[in-house]
This record gives structure tokens, sequence and C-alpha cells, in this order.
């Protein structure tokens, strides 16, 4: 299907099921934490999955390549990245399964009704400190700190959205990890896998994978580490095989 490509866009091939997506040349694009966690997460046959923050939508049309899930929502808060996410799904004929819904993290509930979802996922800004911006008002600002929503807030929502045993996935930083299990934990989500992200052997981790469950309990496994690069330039073979990327 053809779309109208807007200023300062372009088309990116995302190397799965034929999938293409629209993103600015100029503002924020996907990375390697959102291929990460399409990769992490599991929604089962029939299942249906919400996307927090969903931004470019990258998240909901890789989950739909990868698994079986049912149908796919995603919310974004800017307009013009909403209507973007929205154009990349209709470049990819998935209008029946992927929703894209321009509205606030911080009244998803209310937006989609509680217990509503199986599994909801989040790459939430990652900076607690917003001081000092030059421009929070900008998309990359919006994305990488919590100027619109706090890490505080996508744990209520997510909590709230899930049905019982539903499922939280999320990926963050590590340094902010025991502030993240102590949110999760107070909104009745309890952490119960977790894989850190090193970019090479030998550095230390700088994302961390987390999946919470809605009323679980107290027992996490942690599961071997993801390696992106074995040599400068060059994936490991687990993101190779196992993310397609």
């Amino acid at each position: 299907m053809t779309v109208m490509l807007k200023e300062k866009e372009r088309i990116d091939d995302l190397q799965r099921n034929g999938y293409q997506i629209i993103q600015r040349t100029d503002g924020f694009c996907f990375g390697m934490d959102a291929v990460l966690l399409s990769g992490f997460a599991a929604v089962k046959r029939g299942e249906r999955a919400l996307d927090l923050g969903t931004g470019t939508g990258i998240i909901p049309i890789l989950l739909e390549a990868k698994t079986e899930g049912k149908e796919f929502f995603a919310l974004e808060i800017q307009k013009e990245v909403a209507d973007m996410a929205r154009r990349s799904v209709e470049l990819n004929g998935l209008e029946d399964k992927i929703h894209i819904i321009e509205g606030d993290i911080r009244e998803a509930s209310q937006i989609f009704g509680p217990a509503s979802f199986d599994v909801v996922t989040s790459n939430p800004p990652y900076m607690n400190d917003a001081h000092g911006l030059k421009n929070p008002d900008l998309p990359k600002a919006i994305s990488r700190h919590e100027v619109l929503c706090t890490l505080e807030d996508v744990a209520r929502e997510a909590s709230r959205l899930l049905k019982t045993g539903g499922r939280f996935y999320m990926v963050h930083r590590p340094h902010r990890l025991v502030e993240i299990i102590s949110r999760l934990s107070s909104c009745r989500l309890e952490v119960k896998r977790m894989k850190m992200v090193h970019p090479f052997a030998d550095r230390e981790a700088n994302m961390v994978l987390l999946e919470a469950v809605k009323g679980g309990g107290a027992f996490l496994k942690m599961e071997a580490p993801v390696i992106v690069f074995k040599e400068p330039g060059v994936y490991a073979d687990e993101i190779r095989d196992v993310y397609g990327y």
C-alpha cells in the first residue's frame, strides 16, 4: 500500500515479514531497546496487547510479526507522532490488527477500561530529571525524559489495564532497577523474569528487560544476559537469531 510521506520523513525496512516503518529524518527514531523488548515480550494466541507510549509504532508492528496475538493497541500522546505510526500501520496493511490511539498514558485505563488487556508493553522515558532541557516539548525530549509521564504513571496504568495474571513487559536502565521493582510491586506487578543487556561481553549492562505479572508471587528468574555485539559493528548470533535484527 502507498501512503503519503510528509516533509523530513523516510521509510525504513524492518527486515521482518516485509514490514516497513515511517520515521523522521530529524526526529526520535526507534532503537535497539524497542527491538529487544519486542523479542522479550510474549503475546500468546488470542491475546490482546497494548503498548504505552508507542512512538513510531515499532513495538506493536514487530509484535504482530513475531507473535500470534489477536489484536494490538498502541497509545501515543504526540499528535504528529501518532499520525506517523498510524500511517506505518496502513503502509503494512495491518489496520485490522493494530490500532493507534492518540492519548495520555496517565489516562490510559480511562481510555481503554480496566482489566482489558492480557499484555501491556512499554519502552518509557529513561531519565527522571527533566530540569535544564532547552525545549521539553520536543519529541526527543518527551521520548527520553519523564516530561509527560513518570515511571509511577506507567506502573499504575499498566496494572489497571491488565487482567489478573496479565503480563507487563518493559525495557529500562539498570541504574533505576531498585526503584523500578519497588514501583511495580506497589502496583501489584511482581517481577518474574529479568534479562540484562550488555553492549559487549566485557562491558557493564546498559539496559534491562523485565516481565512482571499482575498479582504474581514473589519469585524472580534471572535469565542469561543478552550480548549485543560480538565485535564492533557485528551483532552477536542471539541478536540475529532470536531478535531478528
